[in-house]
């Protein structure tokens, strides 16, 4: 598959640079900053009543944290006056209580202004540098850069690095419901929800997005990313907007979710991980964080009360499944999720991509050790986890085209109902669970990794999880044919699966069952200095890191396979 050919396949259809909306909103980002501040601010008040000393203690739990945030973990991406403005809240707040010269209403008018700063300079941190001269650059880099190291891995000469033989297309395999994903971005606002494994993820889908022909979506990237220099480059070029994990407190949560939803409203494509953060244990996520997702749904009802009707007002949900091979970070991931779930003391991650070396070494073994990646990009849904079909009309069980305004209204009108659409959006998180496994795309590593483990789990039935990942990996042997005829009896499962529509194939699976497994060998974690498996001199499998293939095996996890054993 050549560029030619990707560009003609996937030329836009869609609105030019200059009509993108995420272009529209970098040019009047300042207006919709101060738009944002003033909604955080008014959405604040109204969730705790206009009560002052309710706000006094909301503003001082906040100045709290965040001085604690300074102190205890501080990143090189803070703002440099970081200190020096909470320290003139702290200055406000203290002033503003010792002062008996203010009545009530003065006082909550004063409060009332502190808010104001804070959603400000909230609304200000979080917003998105999008410009569209640097996306294009920044496109051309990751597609010419990344296929240059692909080519320096598969041919061969030493003009290998100028040839074209290879594309990003031969590396990463893009399948599903493009075309609709494509005719649904001129008909409404995609909210585009991918799977989370690594940091890799966000350039990855920002990649996706530019060679189907999709105008930039912005971005729920963490602000932890923005320490590294390579990585703050592409976050900035491809439209994040930042998310600070750190900041828990409410004023700055609802700034974040306000920012989200005004986007949508905006008709702004957006992409955020429902996970949260990267998976952790491996597996796909199974318990979303529903906060930015309210905010798809919160935008639809207010498109609605617009007046908005469904071509133009109507926001689809798109899930996608990243896969992997392996992941850079599985160590630390794993570790971090085995010490919190083990009840042990809390594991500060030590994070492979802390610096732009790192992620530059990273980035030429990954593309030049062969290994493929897929992405899965699911049926579109409404806010309300309902199908729709190609022209984005939301479609009942059976198949009958239904009005998603219906859902939004009470007494023959639009109405908000926080309630309503608090159970709306855990309806669409448990729809978004149930896509991302049928979209799951089954390989070769997957597939060895699980068998391996539940084989040693079956020899060891006495011991829980912790105690199993204690055994020596010296004493761990699986003889060749007791694996083999276990992967087989595996895949015959997941096959039958695949013809229910509950899980996608990759075609190395199509093979002969030596061959799957060596594949599934050469590639289950491949970066790794300790391998989760390999085979010995005897042809006998075995492991170098316990916790690294219950890691791997862990992306296997939901369908029921442990029945098998």
């Amino acid at each position: 598959m050549t560029d030619d050919y990707i560009k003609h396949k996937y030329d836009p259809i869609l609105p030019q640079k200059d009509e993108w909306p995420v272009v529209k909103l970098s040019k009047s980002r300042k207006e919709f900053v101060k738009k944002v501040a003033e909604a955080a601010k008014k959405r604040i008040l109204e969730q705790i009543g206009g009560k002052m000393e309710v706000l006094k203690e909301e503003l001082e739990t906040t100045h709290y944290r965040e001085k604690l945030r300074i102190k205890q973990n501080p990143w090189a991406v803070d703002p440099d006056d970081d200190y020096e403005f909470w320290n003139k809240v702290k200055s406000a707040l203290v002033h503003l209580s010792a002062d008996s010269t203010l009545n009530k209403t003065e006082k909550k008018k004063k409060y009332t202004e502190i808010l104001d700063d804070i959603t400000m300079r909230y609304a200000e941190e979080i917003a998105s540098n999008f410009q569209h001269t640097h996306y294009k650059v920044t496109r051309s880099i990751v597609t010419t850069g990344f296929a240059r190291l692909l080519n320096a891995a598969r041919v061969k000469g030493f003009k290998r690095l100028f040839s074209n033989q290879y594309t990003l297309q031969d590396k990463i395999q893009i399948i599903g419901e493009t075309e609709q994903l494509r005719d649904l971005a001129s008909k409404g606002t995609i909210i585009m929800v991918p799977t989370h494994f690594s940091n890799l993820d966000s350039i990855l889908i920002g990649w996706i997005i530019s060679v189907l022909g999709l105008p930039p979506f912005i971005y729920g990237a963490g602000l932890n990313l923005f320490n590294i220099e390579i990585f703050a480059y592409f976050m900035n070029s491809l439209g994040a907007y930042k998310v600070d994990r750190r900041k828990k407190n409410l004023v700055y949560i609802e700034t974040l979710k306000t920012y989200s939803s005004e986007a949508i409203q905006f008709g702004v494509h957006s992409l955020f991980f429902p996970g949260g953060t990267r998976s952790r244990s491996g597996k796909i996520e199974s318990k979303l964080k529903l906060g930015l997702l309210s905010t798809a749904v919160e935008a639809q009802r207010a498109n609605y009360q617009k007046g908005m009707n469904d071509i133009g007002g109507k926001v689809f949900i798109v899930p996608v499944t990243i896969n992997y091979h392996f992941v850079l970070e599985a160590p630390s991931l794993i570790k971090e999720h085995l010490s919190i779930t083990g009840q042990e003391r809390y594991y500060q991650e030590a994070d492979e991509f802390s610096t732009s070396l790192k992620i530059s070494k990273f980035l030429v073994k990954f593309f030049t050790k062969g290994s493929d990646i897929s992405v899965s990009v699911g049926k579109a849904m409404d806010v309300l986890g309902h199908y729709v079909d190609q022209d984005g009309n939301s479609m009942d069980k059976n198949g009958r085209v239904i009005d998603t305004r219906d859902y939004f209204m009470s007494n023959g009108k639009i109405n908000v109902d926080t309630q309503r659409e608090e159970e709306y959006t855990n309806r669409l998180g448990e729809r978004i669970v149930q896509e991302f496994h049928i979209i799951n795309r089954v390989f070769s590593s997957h597939l060895v990794a699980f068998t391996a483990f539940q084989l040693i789990k079956g020899e060891n039935k006495k011991m829980d999880l912790f105690n199993l990942l204690r055994l020596p990996e010296e004493d761990i042997i699986i003889p060749y044919e007791t694996f083999k005829s276990a992967c087989q009896r595996v895949l015959d499962k997941i096959f039958e699966l695949k013809e229910k529509g509950k899980v996608h194939v990759a075609p190395h699976l199509r093979q002969d069952m030596d061959r799957i497994i060596a594949h599934g060998l050469d590639n289950v974690g491949m970066y790794h200095a300790k391998r989760p498996l390999v085979q010995d001199k005897g042809g006998n499998i075995i492991t170098e890191d316990l916790n690294l293939l219950y890691f791997y095996h862990n992306r296997l996890d939901g369908y029921d396979l442990e029945k098998l054993f």
